[in-house]
């Protein structure tokens, strides 16, 4: 059941008064066994939320978070919202450059930053660049980086509470409304700048809501997390529903295959939501017959197309209950579409299924997908021109992808108005790729494109045109692309031409690139 307040304050709150004695978080990543109840987990929240008043943190303030998943998310992240500041999460492939711009405009005061993950420091990056100046940076001591000059450890962070401010604390839980924002998560837009979407507590707990009453999400489950927690597949489809329902949270910084189904034997797993890639490669592991895998009664995947065949062995080879697929934006607090428990295999893997409760589907004349409903964002920050052309006067927010709806009102997409592609999971504009590859040396244009690939789905190739009697080196250009952008928007192939196919209008046919 939802809170009587749709706040993430009070969704905690009957959390720890509901289960008093039950699981909210296992973690034994870090070289701790971390287990927390969800008083425990409370109790932690509320540590955090008081430090952040003890630094200045003013209700409405915002406060970024960059680290992988583990126990330390949910505490900031829910610590930020019971202090009343607003969440900013910051993707962990991100550059400094691309995070310090969000950081910039979104005013984050506070940047909650963890050390080295995944082969860069991202503390000390923080720390290294101008963005640190005025603010205060709280290190998550994943290694003994967490410890750098300039930063306020977590546990000093986390000491610093006391019996004053945890119930000023409190206090502002309870001042907490439901039309308060909850969050800001940037999305690129076709134009290439990243857009602060604005949710309010009240669209992500309905959208939360209605993700875990769909997968039947229970006090007994556990949710192993893989799912990164800066996504809303992690945060309003992992985190949020988890404190809805009960449900104990198990955070996996890294995926593999193989150590994702030891966590889900040992742990004994029952739900385990994803990108399609990831199921695939569990699948054909030779050594899965060595992890005992029965426990999984619940699989949520999307983001990309899924073979009817993947929904098959999933459910035959793994013997899991249920399977669903849905379809979502980071402007709905990613909730738009889901297929239901009891649709067969064909349905989950052609179709995005119906519209939440909530929410309504509609196509328009082009046959773009609008929705609208209690999930719908309140705008883009600082960007009303935006806005406007995203929300029509009726309310309805214009998806920029293209779809049919069948006779049961579910939804399949068929095409991308926009020129945006799914790479592992992830959204990739081309336009904010195309307009860095534009400064390359010697590049005169520059358009990428999604192709298939059949281990992330899809990756981006670029097309170059360049200046006469130039010269310009394919593995240049993508190593200059690592250097300023996230891995996942970087092209994984570049090909020189003569000339764009274009329309009468001169804009560029990608349709007709490959």
């Amino acid at each position: 059941m939802l809170p009587n307040v749709l706040t993430t304050p009070a969704a905690l709150h009957r959390a720890e008064n509901q289960w008093p004695t039950g699981v909210a978080i296992l973690d034994d990543q870090w070289g701790e066994n971390v287990s927390l109840t969800w008083p425990e987990l409370a109790d932690r929240v509320r540590q955090f939320a008081a430090g952040l008043i003890g630094l200045g943190v003013e209700h409405g303030d915002r406060v970024a978070v960059w680290a992988p998943n583990s126990y330390h998310w949910p505490i900031a992240a829910l610590g930020v919202q019971y202090a009343g500041a607003v969440l900013v999460p910051l993707n962990t492939r991100y550059t400094v450059s691309e995070a310090s711009d969000i950081i910039e405009r979104s005013g984050a005061r506070v940047i909650v930053a963890s050390g080295a993950f995944g082969g860069i420091n991202r503390l000390a990056e923080v720390l290294g660049a101008p963005i640190s100046e005025g603010r205060t940076i709280i290190s998550v001591p994943l290694d003994d980086a967490a410890d750098a000059d300039g930063a306020l450890t977590w546990g000093a962070l986390m000491s610093s509470a006391t019996y004053e401010s945890v119930e000023q604390a409190r206090s502002r839980a309870d001042a907490v409304r439901e039309d308060d924002l909850s969050d800001i998560l940037f999305t690129s837009g076709t134009t290439g700048a990243p857009k602060g979407v604005m949710a309010e507590h009240r669209h992500t707990l309905h959208g939360s809501h209605g993700w875990g009453a769909n997968g039947e999400l229970r006090e007994t489950d556990r949710y192993l997390m893989v799912n990164p927690y800066f996504h809303t597949f992690g945060y309003k489809a992992g985190i949020l529903p988890s404190v809805l329902f009960g449900t104990t949270m198990v955070p996996l910084a890294v995926y593999s295959p193989t150590v994702s189904m030891e966590v889900v034997a040992r742990q004994r797993i029952t739900v385990f939501p994803g990108a399609p890639t990831i199921f695939q490669t569990i699948l054909d592991d030779t050594r899965r017959a060595e992890h005992d895998l029965s426990s999984l009664r619940l699989i949520v995947t999307g983001a990309t197309i899924v073979p009817v065949v993947l929904i098959e062995r999933l459910q035959s080879d793994l013997g899991v209950e249920t399977v669903v697929t849905a379809y979502g934006q980071t402007e709905t607090s990613g909730f738009i579409t889901t297929c239901r428990p009891d649709d067969d295999a064909v349905t989950v893997a052609t179709t995005c299924g119906r519209a939440y409760d909530g929410m309504e589907v509609k196509l328009s004349e082009q046959g773009e997908v609008l929705t609208r409903g209690l999930m719908v964002m309140r705008g883009y920050l600082d960007n009303p021109e935006a806005t406007a052309e995203t929300i029509d006067p009726d309310g309805w927010l214009h998806t920029g992808d293209v779809g049919t709806l069948d006779e049961r009102g579910n939804l399949t997409i068929t095409d991308r108005l926009k020129d945006m592609y799914i790479c592992g999971g992830f959204n990739v504009y081309p336009a904010e790729v195309e307009q860095l590859l534009s400064r390359f040396p010697d590049v005169t244009e520059a358009a990428v494109i999604g192709i298939p690939d059949e281990r992330l789905g899809e990756v981006g190739k670029a097309f170059l045109t360049v200046k006469a009697d130039a010269t310009v080196d394919a593995d240049a250009v993508i190593a200059f692309a690592r250097q300023h952008l996230a891995n996942f928007k970087v092209p994984r192939a570049v090909e020189v031409v003569e000339a764009f196919p274009r329309n009468a209008s001169g804009k560029i046919l990608k349709r007709e690139m490959s």
